[in-house]
């Protein structure tokens, strides 16, 4: 009796599933094409700023950017997506039927995607598989990502500033990078390369994670990218290829004060328990200020504790 019921309680399940997101995909393609009507007025990415299956406002920013510069079917790579559920190219995948690869390391990982979304639409490349800065160049070649990339997305809790550091330059037309808003507007920062780095177990607060937002624009920039701004949840960073800024109509940000772009009122800091401890934004640092980090504001990276930056 229990097995029946188990049975047709998933089966309702994927039902109410595969209902809901047809719903929200058709609800959000209406969306989408009413907020392109006024592209060409757009002056900052806060004003596209919508989500569908991104984590936050990813969909819109990432319609509006493509839509721009005329890419109908983009190839893309997003590594760090968990089931892609929600994820920064499901909604642009399930859309266009486009090229894609996409790479995370959870446990059954190909078939938690084959459930979240229609992969037969498009050429979905599905990679278990743990990227590192020594890894990532040759895995994106041997599936053949080396060139022509009109998406690179990256969001691995942890050494996304040392995989950045590894990409050729101007590598893809767009980046979009997950950043560290803790460590605030003016540090040029972020933890050290290690392959196994966890932010759970780095510091108890799981708040020491990743790059600084400084540290990624100063980085990027050398390799022919620009700065666009962040999403309202203020935790990804989108540049486009300097080859196609001419393509924009927003107004580029002054990256001298990056403040506003670090103003980040989500809590999800933890104490020496694990438990949630909801500390005020503007005492996280303070928190994390023990955190081993590699400062990257001088010639030489230095390995420093956060407390000796400030």
């Amino acid at each position: 009796m229990n097995l029946i019921k188990n049975f047709f309680s998933k089966l309702i399940n994927k039902i109410l599933k595969k209902h809901f997101d047809r719903k929200i995909f058709m609800e959000g393609s209406s969306h989408i094409l009413n907020m392109r009507k006024n592209y060409g007025n757009i002056k900052n990415l806060e004003e596209v700023d919508y989500k569908i299956f991104s984590q936050n406002g990813e969909d819109g920013i990432l319609d509006y950017i493509l839509t721009c510069l005329e890419i109908d079917k983009p190839k893309f790579i997003e590594i760090g997506v968990g089931d892609y559920n929600e994820s920064n190219t499901r909604f642009i995948f399930e859309r266009t039927s486009c090229q894609g690869l996409i790479i995370d390391i959870i446990e059954d990982f190909k078939n938690k995607v084959q459930k979240n979304t229609r992969v037969w639409k498009g050429n979905l490349n599905i990679l278990q598989k743990k990227i590192d800065s020594e890894n990532f160049l040759q895995t994106i070649e041997d599936h053949d990502y080396k060139k022509n990339v009109d998406i690179f997305s990256l969001d691995v809790d942890g050494i996304d500033y040392w995989i950045l550091e590894k990409l050729p330059k101007k590598f893809s037309k767009i980046i979009v990078a997950e950043f560290n808003p803790y460590f605030g507007p003016e540090l040029s920062i972020t933890v050290p390369n290690e392959s196994d780095f966890n932010r759970s177990k780095y510091h108890h607060s799981n708040l020491c994670f990743g790059a600084s937002l400084r540290s990624i624009i100063e980085l990027l920039s050398k390799k022919g990218f620009i700065f666009l701004g962040t999403n309202l949840f203020r935790n990804n960073v989108f540049f486009i290829n300097e080859d196609y800024q001419d393509k924009l109509s927003i107004n580029f940000p002054d990256t001298k004060d990056l403040s506003k772009f670090t103003n980040a009122n989500f809590r999800e800091s933890r104490d020496i328990n694990n438990k949630k401890s909801l500390i005020a934004p503007d005492k996280i640092i303070n928190e994390i200020a023990e955190c081993i980090v590699v400062d990257l504001s001088g010639e030489m990276k230095e390995i420093k504790k956060i407390a000796e930056i400030l």
